[in-house]
């Protein structure tokens, strides 16, 4: 069964589509059957696969509405192991509407069902706010990254976004946990980096993740490309940075479910079958 990351924080700038775009490539491009999924009526992951809407035959917005099954809106991408689902919303009639109908947190956990075993991962890309469409993906997830600038404004914003993610906890998935937090367009000598990692430290030092995306041009130039990172220039350094993220994530992973099975308790031995003598 696949493992579900939503990539959320509710403050916009941060790269949290370039984030969750080029971490699930980065998966496929280690061989792991990945699910991108863009629930943002933004619509920038499509943009950022080269999903033109002469090229996209339905997405979320449909499978809310019951017009198609999730599996009918999957996208094959340029990528063997990654597949995509785009939000498709094209006007604002149809974003209101898929937003009073994301109101039901439950309504994305359960058409996820469909497809959830065909992938080892599944990112969900979210709005840059909280209600509906997020809360939707958060209910249904396993984890949360959180991706954030060196600035006043994101720390505020992760700070609201652990407050909802115990909120989620308390009303509709007490098993969601912390991906990390994931510092993007790192500069290192800034001193708005360092008093931004200070703090970092001071109130989510367990959370920080060791890789973090350093400032690169080529992420932002492969959108206007419609490829992730990987597929526009594989050695820039914010394509090796997600790959080291993806490499991060997978050992964390690789590590609980060795810890975990070694703490299973072994299974009984059959009672054997006694024969009556005569």
């Amino acid at each position: 069964m696949g493992r579900i990351i939503t990539v959320a924080i509710p403050k916009g700038g941060v790269g949290k589509t370039t984030t969750a775009v080029n971490l699930a490539a980065s998966f496929a491009a280690y061989e792991r059957k990945t699910l991108l999924i863009d629930t943002d009526p933004f619509g920038a992951c499509s943009m950022s696969l080269g999903f033109t809407p002469e090229k996209t035959r339905g997405g979320l917005y449909e499978v809310f509405n019951f017009v198609y099954s999730m599996a009918q809106v999957v996208h094959r991408t340029e990528l063997a192991f990654l597949d995509f689902i785009p939000v498709n919303v094209k006007s604002p009639q149809q974003e209101e509407r898929l937003m009073r109908l994301s109101e039901n947190r439950t309504m994305l956990r359960n058409v996820l069902r469909q497809v959830l075993p065909q992938y080892d991962f599944v990112i969900i890309d979210t709005p840059p706010f909280l209600r509906g469409l997020t809360t939707n993906a958060l209910s249904c997830s396993d984890s949360v990254l959180v991706p954030m600038k060196s600035g006043h404004f994101s720390l505020e914003g992760v700070d609201k976004l652990f407050r909802h993610i115990e909120w989620v906890r308390e009303t509709a998935n007490r098993h969601l946990q912390v991906e990390g937090i994931l510092q993007t367009m790192y500069e290192p000598h800034l001193k708005v980096t360092e008093i931004s990692d200070r703090e970092l430290q001071m109130r989510y030092r367990k959370h920080l993740l060791r890789t973090a995306i350093p400032k690169n041009t080529h992420l932002p130039e492969a959108s206007f490309y419609g490829k992730p990172a990987i597929l526009f220039n594989a050695q820039s350094k914010g394509t090796l940075g997600y790959m080291e993220l993806a490499r991060e994530l997978m050992a964390r992973h690789a590590a609980a479910a060795a810890l975990a099975a070694s703490e299973a308790p072994p299974a009984a031995e059959p009672t054997p079958i006694k024969e009556n003598v005569a």
